[in-house]
């Protein structure tokens, strides 16, 4: 046992790396908030898009969705970071991260949004324009809250998936959480500073969690 602490929980590294951790626990924390606020917006303008029932607009969204959703994460950020240099669209790593995971949760926010969108009877988009509202109107005061509710299962634990992906940062040199935890333990040559990591995910994730599962039990749909 005192092999296995001073091997994993040194507190002489770990008193040494702490300041690190948690700069990079600051900027985990801020891209992620980034990713989530873009990504959701985006997906809800997407399932409103593809509402409309334009065929070029429903055709482009469903393209977008289909090819964010196919594509591993990793693969975008590094398109973005290396590959757009070329065409003279250099990005920060943060920059490439954060539009990265955005873009692949804006598609799945929208096939949620849009999946809630369907499920609602068409009566009552036909209802709500008998009584004067425009197709806006009515999408924002009867379809939309409707069907965000039903979306909210879905969203939240994608949410949570999407931006535990911040790691994947770490390939383009973001000091994320664990780009940080890995610089800190081949400093130190030993593996504490990455216990530190996996407790500052613990300490970001454990409340979101928490806070998910509230929000699907105070807006659990109920027909």
């Amino acid at each position: 046992m005192e092999q296995f602490l001073f091997t994993f929980f040194n507190a002489e590294i770990a008193a040494r790396y702490w300041r690190d951790i948690l700069h990079g626990m600051g900027v985990t924390v801020v891209l992620s908030l980034a990713v989530i606020a873009a990504g959701l917006l985006l997906g809800l303008l997407l399932a409103v898009a593809r509402a409309t029932g334009k065929r070029a607009l429903v055709f482009l969204v469903v393209a977008f969705a289909d090819v964010m959703r196919a594509l591993p994460p990793l693969i975008i950020i590094i398109v973005l970071f290396f590959a757009f240099p070329y065409i003279d669209l250099a990005m920060s790593s943060f920059t490439a991260t954060w539009l990265a995971l955005t873009l692949v949760l804006a598609a799945y926010a929208e096939e949620s949004i849009w999946a809630g969108i369907a499920a609602l009877p068409r009566g009552q988009t036909e209802a709500a324009r008998s009584t004067g509202l425009s197709w806006g109107q009515t999408m924002g005061a009867v379809i939309l809250p409707q069907a965000l509710r039903m979306a909210v299962p879905a969203l939240t634990n994608r949410v949570i998936s999407i931006t535990k992906n911040t790691a994947l940062g770490s390939v383009v040199a973001l000091s994320e959480i664990l780009n940080t935890a890995q610089a800190a333990s081949s400093n130190a040559g030993n593996p504490t500073p990455l216990m530190l990591g996996a407790l500052a995910y613990l300490v970001i994730f454990i409340p979101v969690v928490l806070f998910a599962r509230w929000l699907e039990t105070r807006w659990r749909w109920k027909r």
